[in-house]
């Protein structure tokens, strides 16, 4: 197969699996990120790094290029997400005390 032909696939491929997690950031800024679990972010920001790492000692730019923007999006999912449920738990707080 052509190389061409095949980064072509990398990259058609890299960009699916990581635009996908775009509907989610647009989700957070909406509603709230009180349904994404922390744990679930940081296996899949390690899967991430690790991928990146891979991508980098083969040279592969289309999985180097997929990870480094996926690691982008998922702290980006990640920073609203702590911000916001700080929030929630200074509200809760503050409501409990005033009963």
């Amino acid at each position: 197969m052509n190389t061409t032909w095949t980064e072509g696939i990398g990259f058609a491929a890299a960009a699916c699996t990581t635009l996908c997690f775009i509907p989610q950031l647009v989700k957070i800024r909406k509603q709230g990120g009180r349904d994404l679990s922390y744990l679930m972010l940081g296996i899949y920001l390690a899967g991430l790094f690790l991928w990146l790492i891979y991508g980098v000692l083969l040279h592969a730019l289309a999985v180097i290029a997929a990870n480094t923007v996926g690691i982008v999006l998922v702290a980006t999912a990640v920073i609203p997400k702590a911000v916001m449920d700080s929030r929630t738990r200074e509200s809760e707080r503050a409501s409990t005390s005033i009963q």
